[in-house]
């Protein structure tokens, strides 16, 4: 069986004029490469020199370069927290006018065995019903930095505040402050205990 051929009609052939007008081939084939010929030279732009004696320093627009990124003191981030206690009692511990009910020192233990003792102290406090506790951390011993990381002075007094903060001992604990120089300054926290239920 043979298919009988057929021709466009008028519309279908102008409309088919249209669509080849619009149309770009897929692939083009030039007839003609031009061999690439060597490239003008075109001098380097010649800067001048900048004289030592001569050139100004300008500010940097963007300011300072940054520093290092180093925490800020403990006493001033203990003192940033907001006050959760009554503050009429809060202002006479900050000046040293409450007296601990009781007290610890932390001296001379290792970070594990001050953990453990810390735990047990202020856990036994809140059972007893008391309130303010004095926890003596030192200021810790002055030791040489000779390497490119810096150390911190006093592990204990820096990690003290992040224990209290911690489970078991920080639902009991309502403030934790920096003692007043009466009861050892830098070198020991108020820590001020919720009410035992």
């Amino acid at each position: 069986m043979t298919r009988k051929r057929r021709d466009l009609s008028p519309e279908d052939r102008e409309i088919w004029g249209r669509v080849v007008q619009t149309t770009r081939p897929l692939h083009v084939t030039p007839r003609f490469t031009p061999e690439p010929g060597p490239a003008p030279e075109v001098p380097p732009p010649v800067r001048p020199k900048a004289d030592v004696k001569t050139s100004v320093l300008r500010p940097n627009p963007k300011g300072p370069p940054p520093g290092h990124d180093l925490a800020h003191p403990l006493s001033e981030r203990l003192a940033s927290v907001p006050v959760k206690m009554d503050k009429r009692q809060f202002q006479k511990m900050s000046r040293g006018r409450l007296d601990p009910e009781a007290r610890i020192d932390l001296h001379g233990m290792t970070l594990a065995q001050a953990h453990g003792a810390l735990n047990g102290f202020i856990l036994r406090a809140h059972a007893a019903g008391l309130r303010l506790v004095l926890v003596i951390t030192g200021k810790g011993k002055t030791v040489a930095d000779d390497g490119p990381i810096p150390r911190r002075q006093g592990a204990l007094r820096h990690d003290v505040p992040q224990w209290l903060r911690m489970a078991p001992l920080g639902p009991v604990v309502l403030e934790i402050r920096e003692a007043h120089l009466r009861h050892g300054g830098a070198g020991a926290y108020y820590v001020y205990l919720r009410r035992a239920r």
